[in-house]
């Protein structure tokens, strides 16, 4: 069997790049938004998704009439969600308020300014992601963004999911449009006839979708490449093997192209988990068990590493959405992963519960951006922008300075223009 290592990820990763002819194909699409705008929108829908739409713009009527397809019981778990993120993401902003040091005569203060506008995508279709509209929204609302915007796919019939709709009305939404792929980021970050371009576009999707937020960045914000989902579950020998495979399973149901994992240093471990993994996608009671299998069968992976070093190593290379640290002593081996958009430590931590209630972000950082950022939070809709007062004692204080550094790169115009405020 293959000892696997940082060589190993690198290469696991490389398979996965996305092609030239991807890049070529979604350019088209955004330059056709830019040149035609609305009609684009409407012809893209109809020959991409197979849906015709009537209009662009989700009424208020719409929103209250999606109030009779859902329970109390589906809209008091989305509260909780949104309450318990609210309480995470308003203390990481409260630690930013008041930064300003005084010295010498020298005053800067780092004031927090929140973003104009902003476009969240919310995946739809096939699917409903209500929980993703308030992991995108909320922490935009915490930093006071003036306009949030909803890009959606819409269903067979036009329509958004109801779900969404009421999420996207109990997290105040300011606008909710039934547009899906790559056109939806072209019109959040060019605008069109109907709909107001943004200053950042935010949220996961498809590759095609993600290609599209890479292209875009030339001209608007965006968060990150937020795509397929990847899981990776760190297991020692003495982890549950019916608990590895559930995760992987978990994770696996999204989407065929779901990238899932598990990295060890125990043959036995590899050899139990995927006897179990066998046992679960072999009966055809498994919900979703098509896109499942196929996911499993494509994309999946176990990594036998010579030790819990070669192991961490392989993690930090591969920088997983989701890391799972299943083990005798899961703090010891977090400790040392600095590429990864969440850890989760200990076997009662699933990541299909940190995907819903446990007050953390479910946007997170794919295809090795975990080794550069995190996942979303509100720390992506402010800014923070620098104000300096200087008295002239505290100028002069740092005159000699300013003139060596001027010297240093021949710029003496600078200097003068100190030199002339402190003269007078």
């Amino acid at each position: 069997m293959v000892k696997y290592g940082i060589a190993e990820a690198a290469a696991l990763r490389k398979s996965k790049m996305i092609s030239e002819q991807d890049y070529e194909k979604i350019n088209s699409i955004i330059n056709r938004v830019i040149r035609i705008g609305n009609a684009a929108l409407f012809e893209y829908t109809a020959k991409l998704d197979g849906v015709k739409i009537r209009s662009l713009r989700v009424t208020d009527k719409e929103i209250d009439r999606a109030y009779e397809f859902v329970t109390e019981e589906q809209i008091k778990s989305l509260e909780v969600m949104k309450e318990m993120l609210i309480i995470n993401e308003s203390k990481l902003l409260g630690l930013l308020r008041n930064l300003s040091t005084i010295s010498h005569g020298i005053k800067l203060e780092r004031i927090l300014k929140p973003l104009e506008s902003v476009g969240c995508y919310i995946p739809g279709g096939l699917a409903r992601y209500p929980s993703t509209l308030i992991m995108c929204v909320i922490p935009a609302k915490i930093a006071k963004v003036k306009r949030v915007v909803i890009m959606s796919p819409p269903y067979r019939d036009g329509n958004i999911d109801p779900l969404t709709l009421v999420a996207s009305d109990i997290c105040d939404v300011d606008e909710v449009y039934r547009i899906g792929g790559a056109q939806a980021i072209a019109a959040l970050a060019y605008g069109t006839e109907t709909i107001s371009k943004v200053d950042k576009v935010v949220g996961p999707g498809g590759t095609y979708v993600n290609i599209a937020k890479l292209l875009v960045s030339r001209n608007v914000g965006v968060d990150m490449f937020a795509g397929p989902t990847e899981l990776v579950v760190y297991a020692d020998a003495k982890a549950d093997p019916k608990l590895v495979s559930r995760d992987l399973i978990s994770q696996a149901e999204h989407s065929p192209d779901t990238l899932c994992g598990v990295v060890t240093t125990s043959k036995n471990i590899v050899k139990r988990v995927k006897i179990c993994l066998r046992n679960i996608l072999s009966d055809d009671s498994l919900p979703r068990k098509e896109v499942v299998r196929q996911s499993i069968s494509n994309n999946s992976f176990i990594a036998l590493c010579r030790n819990s070093n070669a192991a961490i190593s392989f993690i930090n290379e591969f920088a997983p959405e989701h890391l799972e640290i299943i083990c005798r002593d899961p703090r010891y081996i977090s400790q040392k992963i600095n590429s990864a958009g969440v850890v989760l430590e200990g076997e009662y931590t699933p990541s299909s519960a940190s995907d819903y209630c446990l007050g953390s972000n479910h946007v997170l950082p794919t295809l090795q951006v975990g080794k550069y950022r995190g996942g979303l939070s509100v720390l992506d809709f402010i800014k923070i922008v620098t104000h300096i007062s200087v008295s002239k004692r505290g100028l002069r204080s740092v005159e000699n300075f300013i003139r060596e550094l001027t010297s240093m790169e021949s710029l003496p115009n600078h200097y003068l223009a100190v030199k002339e405020r402190l003269d007078g």
